[in-house]
């Protein structure tokens, strides 16, 4: 499992329009990479908004937003259209990336324990080094928890 201090691992997904995204993306610039269970659902509806609500904040602080999910890229470019999101959304139907990241494994829901998406963000400098995980997300104020 990744920590602060470690390099993020290597990967390749998707992204909302379908094009190759990969680790090598994310360098360059810092980065709230932030890992979500299912689009459109209430909880990661609310942590979405609350970054794009703050998303000059954010890119004042020097930061671009990226998520992350299960869900297909057409799932994506709905949930973006529907809600404007102005940040890039990437899809991980194979699990390699959440897993690679521990953003996948066991959770309770509904008092019940089922294996899947486990709610992190990381924040990552430039040179693609972890500077903070956040694993207990605020879905309503994400970005005071990060900022």
């Amino acid at each position: 499992m990744i920590k602060e201090g470690d390099r993020i691992p290597d990967f390749s997904v998707i992204d909302q329009n379908g094009n190759v995204f990969t680790s090598e993306n994310l360098l360059g610039s810092r980065t709230v990479l932030y890992f979500y269970p299912k689009d459109s659902t209430p909880g990661c509806t609310a942590e979405a908004c609350n970054l794009r609500d703050n998303i000059g904040a954010l890119g004042s602080a020097g930061y671009k937003v990226v998520g992350v999910s299960k869900d297909s890229d057409a799932s994506h470019r709905k949930f973006i259209e529907k809600y404007q999101l102005p940040f890039t959304l990437l899809s991980d139907k194979s699990t390699e990336m959440l897993q690679a990241f521990g953003a996948w494994g066991e959770k309770k829901m509904c008092g019940k324990v089922c294996v899947g998406t486990l709610r992190k963000t990381f924040i990552i400098n430039a040179e693609g080094i972890v500077e903070r995980i956040i694993d207990k997300v605020d879905t309503k104020n994400h970005t005071a928890q990060i900022l």
